[in-house]
């Protein structure tokens, strides 16, 4: 399962609004004989890729995945039923789709004779998948924000998670996708002009992309939206620490020490 984890991180700041999900196929001796990730909305989903490499190989083994395999057909079939086709015995999953239809993937799939086991490493899991399943709940993009006076290491830190994140919001207030083209055409509804106004109408504006994750770089368009984000990053000067380093309603969730700076890490509470 952690292999598979690590494989659905590539589908990370490209999957959206789709999960970044990840498969590993076992042949019958538990050898890894095939992975995938669902990259794009419309492509192959992971587990699809991972049987296409598995091939019949996969019969009468094990597939582990990290999210509910779907149950419904959409752009391209379900892929409960791609694992029924391939003859799998035995499928372990992290996390239950909570936008699964009818009964459910997993329960087809007990239905077919398949041995289904749930919950397997669902904590490490929602690593990759935390993201995306709190856009579910809130019903807009999950928001980090990145703070800190301009540095090396601020800029190395803005490349990085831009790979991970749907959009990104300039201190100007534009709005651009993280890594351009990433998502295939029409995807998203970018808005065209500097966001504005408060809070609430910030928030509405980028829960209507359609995006899962949002980056919000340097100081918002929107000072109160430091209230909302859900994780805040901040580069803090040796000079500054002795004042507060997360707005209230944020707990300490990581503190490191770089060349002349402290890095915060805050989880909305």
């Amino acid at each position: 399962m952690r292999r598979a984890i690590v494989v659905s991180a590539q589908g990370l700041g490209s999957a959206s609004p789709n999960p970044p999900v990840g498969c590993v196929i076992l042949d019958r001796g538990g050898r890894v004989v095939g992975e995938g990730y669902h990259r794009r909305k419309g492509e192959a989903h992971a587990e699809v890729n991972a049987l296409a490499v598995a091939g019949d190989r996969a019969v009468g083994g094990t597939a582990v995945v990290t999210l509910e395999p779907c149950n419904h057909h959409g752009r391209t079939p379900p892929c409960r039923e791609a694992l029924i086709e391939a003859r799998v015995a035995r499928v372990v999953i992290a996390v239950m789709d909570p936008t699964s239809r009818g009964e459910g993937g997993a329960a087809l799939l007990r239905q077919a004779g398949v041995e289904v086991e749930l919950g397997v490493l669902a904590d490490e899991a929602l690593l990759v998948l935390g993201p995306w399943l709190a856009s579910l709940t809130l019903e807009r993009p999950f928001i980090t924000w990145l703070q800190g006076p301009d540095s090396e290491a601020l800029s190395a830190e803005v490349d990085l998670l831009r790979q991970s994140h749907d959009l990104v919001v300039r201190a100007e207030g534009l709005v651009e996708e993280g890594r351009p083209g990433s998502h295939g055409a029409g995807v998203f509804r970018v808005p065209d002009r500097p966001l504005e106004g408060d809070a609430g109408h910030v928030l509405k504006v980028l829960g209507e992309t359609g995006a899962r994750s949002v980056l919000v770089l340097g100081y918002a368009p929107v000072p109160s939206l430091a209230q909302r984000a859900d994780r805040l990053i901040r580069y803090l000067p040796f000079t500054a620490t002795s004042s507060a380093p997360l707005p209230p309603g944020y707990r300490l969730s990581e503190v490191t020490r770089g060349v002349g700076y402290i890095r915060v890490v805050g989880r909305c509470n």
